[in-house]
């Protein structure tokens, strides 16, 4: 809040104040700072303060060393209590003799913390020699029953390291209060992520990796349920640091960046101090796929040289050393299971820069009439590029044939200019760095003509696209050693989603820790506290929460599917009266900003409205004595989320560590759709009231069983472009040029532009009520390529000759970027699925917009190529001229005059304009 020279001069005068007035005082002064937000700031920012804050948190924890209570409530699968029970008491009693000495030995006036080299060679020497030759780690009971005693001494040094509370607080009674010291839970936590107390000993496979193996018939993949606000990070940190000491190298995979970075710096001085920094990975799981790929071998690297550069032949990747086995933390397993992971890719592509590159795709771009391969490759530019890439011109003659296909259609998706780049809108966000094959490279060049992206930055972002292959998330886990986790949510999986655990990660055991906080504080009734409400009603309802919860001196939550309707309530009439009191927190928010924002969320009276990111792993922490005795904070969700599991996690924004709180839900009639079907209207009424959540609940659950069972389709036709993908990668590492330029071949083919090719248009309703559907069209597109392959084969034609294109359609509740988006023409199903996957379904308004469908099926069949066939898909009747009218008054004349929809249109006269062109049929 403040430079550092004041914050020094703020801790001089606490600690004086301390001195003169006994360091009693300094939990009254906390108490009277903490209603006031720059108090709460004034708290986290000084130590003194901050402390007291610690320690009223450990008094909260009723049972945090309560070994009965903890080891009496857990459960597990083959959990043997009495082994665990003696194991804890061998760890507490080693911990408490380690901290007890090193704080003897520690004189505050002469050292900031105590000196832990004596604690640090005595933590490496018990690992003994685990590491038995150059590529076996072994884990065998001997090693087993050293780690309630490695544990003390790596969660001592976690103490000792973070002391800054106990050295402003020393000669206050129980002075170890101020100390972070860990729980019961927690330990026992570690232990069964490490193999102990399990009734059964289980032989498992040996996971080889890179001929490095973890040797042990103790560990047994396996997650553990520690509860929101209960010290997962911890968990993690210090088995990750278990791991690392054995010669492991560990990926701690978190949903977040923000929280991952978080975590990472939070444990970083006791990695630096037992020197295995460097063994221990936080990142998203995206990233940690991505860094995992091209640890040996950075694909994008290796590519771009050896064609920037015209390159014969490549050099055998010579690897440092040996590899060292690897094992996968999670941190919120059902994150893992989502769409976004289990199903997601890993596409990793090159862009090509040089003069006579820019020079050809200029040319292209100048002469776009010019519509033939032949005919561009007599240009002097193409001849240039041909000489300067003589070992690669198969690359370029596949890249003018896209970025010609690509001119064809353009623009086939709706973009924004921003920042002198060409940005996308993706779900809730801006995406800055989304490249949409050369539809984004022509959207470049066609608003630098109109002035409105700089030739600078038209130099910077456009090239010649190389594709390197197709990773499957999914795959990924397969090639760690040992998969463990932690999670708050282990119980509210849908049983599909454990089959997948069990069957196709063999991850075979299951914990479930209890609260040390005792009994949940938290009001809740899911009878008589979820509603669902007409639109006129909906807005005024949330602000009727609003007030009730000000008026009662609370501070009130408010969870949004979406920044979109966030904004729509922000700028609404009902809350314009106390708007300029009201915080947002979304994703485009600074971290600073942000990090403020959720400091002050929980103070008296404070509104706070978020998107559903922020449902997960936020620390709301309430400081506040006289807002927990009003009842502590309430949490609102305004939507009903499409897995259960989310909906524990945001409801546990409220009540944390047991203090008081409240949940409730307010829901949108109109949005339900998802979960009722079309007919939701009749629906609504008749289980409105107590069956409400029941009903929605049991609807959601068949709904998500469902989808997850759909998931594996998908995952399995992934699976072999994947194995394709990691056999190149091991061909560029290992200097295979044969392999490698016939990967690249068929990775770049290009689509046909001549006659004699198939083009399907898929059109697609994505309202809510197509939730289901939409998702086993992206679990099932592959398998309509390979059958077209198969087709196609049988005819002697190509398999690139069957091209499709996604086209998705919704209503004017959508805005123009939203009401249709489309994909490129593709021939590769990889590449469809990747732009499926950041399409989800959302609005509708009974009868939907077909007719923006069929516009665009219109002017794609009025292009050279044309159309063979249109695939409807849709669950609801298409609109008619009144229902035109009068939707678009929705969003406005005024608005959608300046859009791609000025003009107004029908159905029917559509179709008959599709009668008009050459094509095939139609199939609804």
């Amino acid at each position: 809040m403040f430079d550092t020279k004041i914050n020094e001069r703020i801790d001089e005068v606490l600690k004086s104040y301390k001195i003169k007035h006994g360091s009693s005082i300094l939990s009254q002064l906390t108490m009277i700072l903490e209603k006031s937000d720059v108090g709460s700031r004034l708290i986290s920012e000084h130590s003194c303060l901050s402390g007291e804050n610690w320690r009223k948190r450990r008094e909260k924890m009723q049972k945090q060393d309560d070994l009965d209570y903890v080891i009496g409530a857990s459960e597990g699968d083959d959990l043997a209590k009495d082994v665990v029970c003696s194991r804890y008491k061998s760890f507490r009693r080693t911990y408490d003799d380690l901290i007890s000495k090193n704080l003897g030995s520690f004189n505050s006036k002469t050292q900031t913390e105590p000196n832990l080299e004596v604690l640090i060679a005595q933590t490496k020497f018990l690992i003994g020699k685990v590491v038995r030759n150059t590529n076996v780690i072994t884990w065998d009971h001997s090693f087993r029953d050293k780690i309630p005693e490695l544990l003390a001494h790596i969660f001592a040094i976690w103490t000792l390291k973070n002391t800054q509370h106990y050295n402003n607080s020393r000669g206050i009674d129980e002075s170890r209060a101020y100390l972070l010291m860990p729980h019961v839970a927690q330990v026992i936590a570690i232990f069964r992520i490490l193999g102990i107390g399990y009734d059964k000993n289980v032989t498992i496979k040996k996971h080889r990796i890179h001929f490095s193996i973890i040797k042990s018939n103790d560990l047994i993949n396996n997650l553990v349920q520690i509860g929101t606000g209960e010290g997962k990070s911890v968990v993690m940190a210090i088995t990750a640091c278990v791991f690392a000491l054995v010669g492991v190298d560990v990926n701690c995979s978190c949903y977040s960046e923000y929280l991952s970075m978080r975590d990472k710096n939070d444990f970083a001085p006791v990695f630096r101090a037992l020197g295995i920094e460097e063994r221990i990975e936080y990142g998203t799981f995206n990233k940690l796929c991505e860094s995992f790929l091209n640890e040996q071998c950075n694909i994008r690297e290796k590519v771009h040289d050896m064609i920037i550069n015209n390159k014969n032949s490549i050099d055998v990747v010579k690897t440092t050393g040996r590899v060292r086995p690897k094992v996968l933390l999670i941190d919120e397993v059902d994150v893992f299971l989502s769409e976004k992971y289990y199903g997601g890719l890993y596409t990793p592509s090159v862009y090509l820069k040089d003069t006579t590159i820019k020079n050809l795709i200029d040319s292209l771009w100048e002469n776009r009439n010019l519509r033939t391969l032949n005919t561009d490759k007599a240009l002097p530019v193409y001849q240039a590029c041909a000489s300067r890439f003589s070992n690669w011109t198969f690359l370029f003659d596949g890249a003018i044939k896209d970025m010609l296909t690509a001119l064809k259609s353009f623009p086939s998706s709706a973009y924004l200019v921003q920042n002198d780049k060409i940005v996308y809108v993706e779900g809730e966000s801006v995406a800055e760095n989304v490249v949409r094959g050369y539809d984004t490279v022509w959207a470049y060049y066609y608003e630098n003509q109109k002035g409105f992206i700089s030739q600078e930055s038209l130099e910077k972002n456009v090239g010649i696209i190389i594709s390197c292959g197709t990773f499957s998330y999914a795959e990924m886990p397969h090639e760690f050693a040992y998969i463990a986790g932690v999670t708050g949510t282990l119980k509210t999986l849908a049983k599909p989603e454990k089959d997948i655990l069990e069957n196709v990660y063999e991850i075979h055991k299951n914990t479930y820790m209890p609260s040390v906080f005792g009994k949940s504080n938290r009001n809740y009734n899911s009878n008589n506290d979820v509603e669902a409400v007409k639109k006129s009603e909906y807005f005024m309802r949330i602000r009727g929460e609003i007030d009730t919860m000000c008026n009662a001196k609370r501070a009130i939550l408010i969870f949004f599917e979406s920044e979109e309707k966030l904004m729509a309530f922000y700028n609404s009439e009902e809350l314009s009266s106390i708007k300029l009191n009201v915080q947002i927190i979304t994703e485009k928010v600074s971290t600073k900003e942000r990090e403020l924002c959720i400091k002050r969320a929980a103070t008296e009276g404070r509104v706070s409205l978020l998107t559903r990111t922020f449902g997960r792993g936020t620390d709301f922490i309430c400081q506040n004595q006289q807002v927990l005795a009003n009842g502590g904070v309430h949490v609102l969700q305004t939507f009903f989320s499409e897995e259960l599991s989310e909906e524990y996690q945001i409801m546990g924004r409220g009540a944390r560590q047991g203090d008081r709180g409240s949940y409730r839900m307010i829901l949108l009639d109109s949005d339900l759709e998802w979960v009722l079907g079309a007919d939701w209207e009749k629906k609504i009424p008749e289980i409105n009231g107590s069956t409400l959540y029941v009903t929605l609940d049991k609807a959601r659950n068949t709904r998500y069983e469902s989808r997850c069972a759909g998931k594996k389709v998908g995952i399995e036709q992934c699976k072999r472009e994947h194995e394709a993908s990691r056999h190149f990668k091991n061909a560029l590492s290992e200097g295979d040029m044969s392999i490698v330029k016939d990967f690249l071949l068929q990775q770049n083919r290009g689509v046909i532009i001549d006659s004699g090719i198939s083009r399907t248009l898929l059109l697609m309703d994505a309202t809510g009520s197509m939730s289901n559907l939409l998702s086993a069209a992206k679990d099932t597109v592959c398998t309509m390529f390979e059958r077209a392959a198969v087709v196609l084969a049988e005819k002697g034609l190509r398999s690139d000759a069957f091209q499709m294109q996604f086209a998705v359609y919704r209503n004017y509740n959508s805005n123009d970027n939203k009401i249709l988006e489309v994909s490129p023409w593709e021939t590769k199903a990889s590449n469809l699925r990747a732009f499926m996957n950041n399409i989800g379904p959302e609005g509708g308004m009974r009868e939907e917009a077909i007719e923006i469908g069929f516009w665009h099926a219109v002017k794609e069949s009025e292009v050279q190529d044309g159309i063979s066939q249109v695939i409807l898909i849709g669950d609801a009747p298409p609109n008619t001229k009144q229902n035109v009218t009068s939707k678009r008054t929705k969003l406005g004349e005024a608005y959608w005059k300046q859009t791609r929809f000025a003009t107004s249109t029908y159905y029917e006269d559509e179709l008959q304009n599709l009668g008009k062109a050459k094509w095939d049929d139609i199939l609804s």
